[in-house]
């Protein structure tokens, strides 16, 4: 690069995207949002028995940093200077759950990740606590009793973890979802690291109180939770501390946001009802509500969307979560085998055209929303003899359509104005056919940015736009022009409720696998083990259990 052009880039904004199987760095330039460099790691996950999912914190720290010093030396070699990295943004997998030592800087144990499902006993007896008239929990958090939040995960660390129980005891301990343990550890760790959250991710933690914006007493004492764990909740948008090592030392962290508000960040979704949907490992659509809090009727999480600077107004929004939608596509390349790589699906299943009348419901973990059902278990149903691995693979790419279209119907319920369009992103809207297919089945356009990596975009805007730093402006005649592709509904929308229709026929099967409570299934390994299973159900009379290897990422 020649040295007029390397005085055109910057300033540059970085953002750390921290997933559950891997882990980003990525450099924008402010004025333009032109992506100048990244670098990607992949991560470990860990099962130590059914239904447990966990990651090594020090791992994922571990990855960041090597992001980070991949990236430099990539833009280094094409005579861009590292110090024109003004800001860094944070956006991570919300929910996962670390308890570590202030004194040691050491994990006390495994990251207990989003899906992890040993929690399910734990959210069975808090239930019992609630009155049942009065569920101050959903009030004040927008969130179901699930094992999806940290609150519940943390309180069987609590439970079952003397170590944690010992640190606690000492004052030793410090609670913090994946953005809290990066950021202190990235701004000093034991010697003065910075323990912080923001607004979004303290709002998946069912500890916050999503209309005062702070920690709440009755819920912590409801869940048994000593405050002082607690990180201290700050804006989207500030300077939290300084990076103290490695090659982006003394820069400012001054951007965090949950993976699904930084994409709606990134998507630029800033006035009230517009909507994004992500297709990652599992699948989030999140609608911005404006600065009133929006409560769901039909099975959808409130929850914040972002707070971008100190006195900046909060917006909120509604969400619909889908456990299971990339993740179906790794399970048919690692459990079946149907395919090599993920992206060897989009050749099968234009070769099949159809399902053929085989529909697929991949709850391997229950179903989110809109059913909070953790009985439910995955099934393929619909199978003949003709049935091949192209009408299956067919099948998986509808089964993540027909959850959205769960999602975005019951958010025209709640919000009463349908959408007139859905705004897209995420890897597998590189998959033509499941754009396509997801337009048909919405019976709506379906707009794909052609940056596909809105939410490191979200994360860097953030940062850039921090006090302080104001070197990204979110100003509306300031924000730069996004290219779109656009996909319009081919079919008629009576095929498309028709399909719909089975489809949810298909659902109601999968329900009722799993009884946890029944002592006779207590040690049956089709009935209590999780999340295993996925049950195929035809004419044929085929029941199949078969271990599913999880690569859950929000």
């Amino acid at each position: 690069m020649a040295a007029s052009e390397e005085t055109a880039v910057g300033p540059l904004v970085g953002a750390v995207v921290q997933g559950t199987n891997s882990t980003r760095f990525l450099l924008f330039d402010s004025k333009t949002a032109e992506l100048i460099g990244h670098h990607q790691v992949e991560l470990k996950l860990q099962y130590p028995k059914e239904g447990w999912v966990e990651q090594d914190p020090k791992e994922i720290l571990r990855s960041v940093y090597e992001c980070i010093a991949k990236t430099c030396e990539k833009i280094a070699g094409e005579n861009i200077d590292v110090s024109s990295i003004k800001a860094i943004g944070v956006s991570n997998q919300r929910e996962t759950t670390v308890v570590w030592d202030k004194f040691t800087g050491e994990p006390l144990y495994n990251a207990v990740v989003w899906l992890d499902l040993r929690t399910q006993s734990t959210v069975e007896t808090l239930n019992k606590k609630i009155p049942g008239n009065s569920n101050f929990v959903k009030s004040k958090t927008g969130l179901p009793l699930s094992t999806y939040f940290s609150a519940v995960k943390l309180r069987w660390m609590l439970d079952n973890l003397r170590p944690i129980q010992k640190a606690v005891e000492e004052g030793r301990a410090l609670f913090g979802t994946i953005d809290s343990w990066l950021i202190w550890s990235m701004t000093g760790g034991v010697n003065g690291g910075v323990h912080c959250t923001d607004v979004t991710n303290a709002s998946r933690t069912m500890l916050f109180n999503i209309h005062s914006l702070e920690w709440d007493k009755e819920l912590c004492d409801f869940f048994e939770i000593p405050m002082a764990i607690l990180p201290n909740v700050c804006s989207s948008s500030e300077i939290y501390g300084l990076i103290t090592t490695g090659a982006l030392e003394g820069v400012p962290i001054s951007g965090c946001l949950g993976d699904q508000s930084a994409a709606l960040v990134g998507q630029m979704c800033f006035e009230e009802g517009q909507a994004k949907n992500t297709y990652g490992t599992g699948c989030f659509l999140l609608c911005n509500t404006g600065k009133k809090s929006v409560f769901s009727e039909h099975g959808l999480l409130t929850t914040v969307a972002y707070k971008l600077g100190k006195e900046k107004p909060v917006y909120y929004a509604l969400e619909g979560s889908v456990a299971i939608a990339g993740a179906v596509i790794r399970w048919l390349r690692d459990n079946f085998e149907i395919i090599a790589t993920t992206e060897e699906i989009e050749t099968l299943a234009s070769e099949a055209g159809t399902s053929y009348g085989c529909y697929f419901v991949p709850a391997f973990s229950g179903l989110y929303a809109p059913y909070w059902e953790p009985t439910a278990r995955g099934i393929i149903c619909g199978l003949t003899q003709f049935t091949n691995r192209c009408h299956i693979a067919f099948a998986a790419l509808e089964a993540v359509c027909f959850q959205t279209r769960e999602i975005l119907d019951a958010m025209n319920r709640d919000c009463g104005i349908p959408l007139s369009h859905l705004q897209v992103d995420g890897g597998m809207t590189s998959n033509k056919i499941l754009m396509q297919l997801q337009a048909d089945i919405l019976h709506i356009p379906v707009i794909k940015s052609i940056m596909s990596e809105t939410t490191a975009l979200g994360a860097a805007m953030a940062a850039g736009a921090a006090e302080g730093v104001e070197i990204w402006s979110l100003e509306p005649n300031d924000m730069p022009t996004i290219l779109m592709e656009r996909y319009e509904p081919q079919i008629l929308a009576s095929e498309s409720e028709i399909r719909y229709a089975t489809w949810k026929r298909a659902v109601l099967k999968s329900m009722g696998w799993v009884t946890p409570n029944d002592p006779e299934n207590k040690d049956n390994a089709v009935f209590s083990c999780l999340p295993l299973g996925i049950f195929i159900v035809s004419s044929m009379t085929l029941l199949i259990g078969a271990r599913y290897v999880s690569n859950f990422e929000e």
